[in-house]
């Protein structure tokens, strides 16, 4: 089966599962693993920032995952050959950006909630001059309103398009995801000017909005400036954006969005974002929505899920090669195949 027609049959089905790796979070070594443990538990896309590090990272992780398919089938794992998914965005949007702050500043007597709060543990204290670790930093924005001395910001980067379409010749790039937001039409057509010659490269366009009340208006102008599409389009309904960790409740707002899309008649796939977590395909499944989304991505409650395991050998490997550990590894598959699982179960 070629990758396209699996990824299609997925789509299909309404098992499209998506691992969003971030695309500001630039942790190498944790992408290179997080590529490694959810290919062998059978994820169809792999979303990464456009930084070619990134994607050589998240690469490298889907080539070695190779050399334990055959293991992988005989532990009773699916293991896949994901599509490689690359983010952009039309203008500043709270996925592209990293929070700062110098620590030097900070009153000594500060209980630092921002540490505590942070899901990426990007924060820390360690030494005075520390702060935020950039690289792991994926702008998710919970310390900025818990610092009681309004000292963290945010600063926003806008992805080079040309840049990123330049590399669809060197990598295997099957797909690109485009962030946008209502007020940016302007923007979105000058972006999809310049990505409309090179849509012969992908397999499929997804389109990334967050929610409000009119958000559907802003996307049928998208929509009719878009089509005809050659290719497979999906709408990603981001209701919450990076919060699936947070809890049970964060998953509402991305079906009831997504729902809204499909009565208001939107052509293409739908796919669930934005505060999706292991109770998303059961909730979607009680709504009666199974057979109409195709299928969930999962970004920071799949990165969460695997943390403590990489934390781990991060401990023990200074190489943070999670195959050369494979009480770790397997530990880490697992752990993602039960997410997986999550959408699976439901769809079939």
């Amino acid at each position: 089966m070629l990758l396209q027609d699996s990824a299609l049959l997925s789509l299909e089905s309404g098992s499209w599962f998506k691992l969003i790796c971030g695309a500001s979070y630039q942790h190498l070594p944790s992408i290179r693993n997080l590529a490694l443990a959810y290919t062998l538990a059978g994820v169809d896309c792999i979303d990464v920032a456009a930084d070619r590090a990134v994607m050589n990272s998240a690469l490298l992780g889907i080539e070695v995952a190779k050399n334990f398919r055959q293991k992988a089938i005989a532990l009773g794992y699916n293991p896949s050959n994901p599509l490689l998914m690359v983010s952009v965005n039309d203008g500043e949007d709270p996925h592209f950006r990293k929070a700062y702050f110098n620590p030097s500043i900070c009153p000594p007597e500060c209980d630092r909630p921002c540490e505590n709060i942070c899901p990426a543990d990007a924060i820390k204290f360690d030494n005075p001059t520390v702060g935020v670790k950039e690289k792991l930093c994926y702008g998710c924005g919970r310390c900025v309103p818990v610092c009681p001395y309004n000292l963290i910001h945010t600063q926003s980067h806008v992805i080079s398009i040309h840049e990123t379409l330049n590399w669809l010749t060197e990598l295997p790039i099957n797909a690109l995801e485009i962030h946008t937001q209502e007020g940016h039409f302007s923007h979105f057509c000058r972006l999809w000017q310049s990505i409309q010659p090179h849509l012969s490269k992908l397999q499929l366009i997804a389109i990334s909005c967050p929610y409000s009340p009119t958000v559907t208006n802003y996307l049928q102008q998208i929509e009719n400036h878009i089509k005809p599409l050659p290719i497979c389009l999906i709408w990603q309904t981001d209701g919450r954006p990076m919060s699936g960790d947070i809890g049970k409740g964060t998953t509402h707002l991305t079906i009831k969005y997504a729902q809204t899309m499909i009565e208001k008649g939107f052509k293409g796939y739908f796919q669930l974002a934005g505060g999706t977590n292991e109770h998303t395909a059961v909730k979607m499944k009680e709504m009666g929505l199974s057979d109409k989304i195709s299928g969930i991505a999962f970004g920071s409650k799949a990165r969460k899920i695997l943390a403590d395991t990489l934390q781990q050998l991060e401990t023990i490997s200074p190489q943070n090669q999670l195959e050369d550990y494979p009480h770790l590894l397997w530990k880490a598959v697992s752990k993602a195949n039960d997410l997986v699982k999550s959408l699976r179960e439901i769809s079939h």
